[in-house]
């Protein structure tokens, strides 16, 4: 294939499409339809342009740049019916120059499929019945190609490689390494918490307790650091013994450090049964280490890769870009089920700790904020197992998906019941356990999992006017479009003024200036006489003034700002601005 396509290979088969989207890490593509799903098999990575000859095979990868229009769906149609997993094409706008890759196949000023496009070339990808992802715009397509194809070849590579005991799990090696040194063994990782443990019958009170307790008793572990133990385990590779202590109920133990470079990551440790441990027990317990290192490093790397792939396809979908069905297949929930978006938010968009403290740097706001996401998770995880969580802009949102209606016939009503709830009760415990003040809005129900952007964006309007208008008092720390509808709708129509200075009233801006420049408090008075329907006790009684006082005061204003209070279109505009103005 001519160009910059990438050579078809035949040695092996590559991995499946989530597993490429997991190694990419940032979210530089977006899955726009997955029809079959994303485990689908990616055995190459090609790059091609529609000047050239379009060829694809089974288990490709397609980078189709330069083309939109009817040509693009047609050749999404093509590229599928000749095996192709997945299509790539460029998401967003028209983009910069420098978006080419090298002259031997160069796209000479072409532009990227809209929003509009994407969509029709989601409903052909579909049809079609193959995978489509929306790459970002700042991404290079020869740098993609080169970093797909890496990920690829590398996966062929590991596949064909003999990793032995290093692909099973923590407990398996654990056996493993009890077979092999003759003792009974615990893989502890750096906070000496147990990770897992082999079988056995002959152990003693300090193994009873370190597996039922899946940490070691802080008596012994004090210990431990006294004789200098965590620091040697610390230090580097060296086998460490600890003698027989008949009197605390320990027996002989070798222990070894887990190290990623000078990184510690855990411990083995190997209890003495009735029996001596074997000849070669500190050397297999030392293999055993630098095995257990990699299977830990790659442990911890599939969790927390998993746990972004999650987090990043809720965003794309709260967001619009993405269809629920990729969603759905990568976290196993169903997209013809109804769900809705909960939203918190720290107040003043920054992590304020509550009471006299000093504000918050931004490490520390970091840290809040992450709290704030672990504390969120918790509490939606033990509601539902399969709540979603993930940040966007600074707030968090949770998707709770699969909701049926409650049996005790209120229907809908129940399920919403129970979730606003469930977010007061977070609220209250961020308070509580984090000393962070936080609002949250709970978006309304809706029947399907692709309508969740309506939920997220009800969720939005309702914080947004709870940051800019609402007292943001505990009445107004948890909230729905139905508590709060007036003043989100006043509040949204208050931005719609500010962001338009043909809008404003030079009258009422006069009557502000004038006070600024005085000190009369006439805006205040104003706004609180109309606010009170022109009820002057009622007004100066929330003022703590005289009603005369008041009523001089509004006099004055009207004076100096030629508004006539007698006309009621006047009235409420002049209200508003000074709202919009007080905001």
């Amino acid at each position: 294939m001519p160009g910059q396509s990438g050579e078809h290979t035949d040695d092996g088969a590559g991995l499946p499409l989530r597993r490429l989207l997991l190694a990419l890490g940032d979210p530089i593509v977006d899955v726009a339809a997955a029809p079959d799903g994303l485990d689908v098999q990616v055995d190459n990575v090609v790059i091609i342009d529609p000047e050239d000859r379009v060829e694809a095979r089974e288990g490709d990868l397609v980078l189709l740049i330069g083309v939109r229009g009817g040509a693009a769906r047609r050749l999404v149609r093509a590229l599928a019916a000749q095996g192709a997993t997945a299509v790539a094409v460029k998401a967003g706008g028209h983009g910069p120059a420098e978006e080419t890759i090298p002259p031997s196949g160069e796209a000479r000023g072409r532009s990227r499929p809209g929003a509009d496009e994407l969509r029709t070339l989601r409903a052909e990808a579909e049809d079609s019945g193959v995978a489509l992802l929306a790459v970002r715009p700042e991404v290079r397509w020869d740098q993609l190609q080169s970093v797909c194809q890496s990920i690829v070849d590398d996966a062929r590579l590991t596949a064909s490689e003999d990793l032995g005991e290093a692909t099973g799990d923590l407990f398996s090696m654990a056996q493993t390494i009890a077979q092999l040194t003759g003792g009974l063994v615990s893989i502890e990782d750096s906070a000496s918490r147990v990770l897992a443990y082999s079988s056995g019958a002959e152990v003693d009170e300090l193994r009873r307790l370190s597996v039922l307790g899946r940490q070691g008793p802080e008596s012994y572990l004090a210990l431990l650091r006294e004789w200098g133990v965590f620091t040697k385990l610390r230090a580097g590779e060296e086998v460490v013994r600890i003698e027989e202590h008949p009197d605390l109920g320990i027996r002989r133990r070798l222990a070894v450090g887990i190290h990623a470079g000078r990184q510690p990551l855990g411990s083995i440790w190997v209890q003495e049964g009735s029996q001596p441990l074997s000849g070669h027990a500190e050397e297999a317990l030392l293999g055993a280490a630098r095995t257990t290192a990699l299977q830990m490093i790659r442990q911890r790397t599939q969790t927390s890769a998993g746990l972004r792939l999650r987090e990043d396809l809720l965003s794309s979908l709260l967001e619009g870009r993405i269809d629920a069905s990729a969603l759905a297949d990568t976290v196993q929930v169903h997209a013809e089920r109804a769900a809705l978006v909960a939203a918190f938010s720290l107040t003043g968009g920054e992590a304020e700790p509550v009471g006299d403290a000093e504000p918050a740097d931004r490490p520390v706001r970091e840290l809040r904020r992450r709290q704030l996401i672990d504390l969120v998770s918790v509490h939606t995880a033990a509601y539902r197992r399969s709540s979603l969580v993930t940040e966007l802009d600074g707030r968090v949102y949770v998707l709770l998906p699969d909701l049926t209606r409650t049996p005790s016939g209120d229907g809908w009503r129940g399920v919403e019941q129970s979730v606003l709830a469930l977010t007061r009760k977070t609220v209250a415990a961020a308070r509580a356990a984090l000393g962070l003040r936080v609002q949250a809005a709970v978006g309304s129900l809706v029947e399907r999992l692709r309508d969740v952007p309506e939920s997220r964006a009800e969720a939005d309007r309702v914080l947004d006017a709870m940051s800019r208008d609402l007292d943001g008092g505990t009445d107004w720390e948890v909230a729905t479009i139905s508590d709060v509808r007036s003043r989100v709708l006043i509040s949204e129509t208050l931005a719609h003024l500010r962001a338009d200075p043909s809008l404003r009233d030079p009258r009422v801006s006069r009557l502000i200036e004038y006070d600024q420049a005085g000190g009369a408090d006439l805006v205040h008075s104003l706004l609180a006489y109309l606010e009170a329907f022109g009820d002057a006790r009622a007004a100066a009684e929330r003022l703590h003034i005289h009603p005369n006082t008041l009523r001089y005061r509004v006099r004055r204003a009207a004076s100096v700002s030629g508004i006539d209070l007698s006309d009621p279109g006047e009235r409420l505009f002049t209200q508003l601005q000074l709202l919009m103005e007080q905001g």
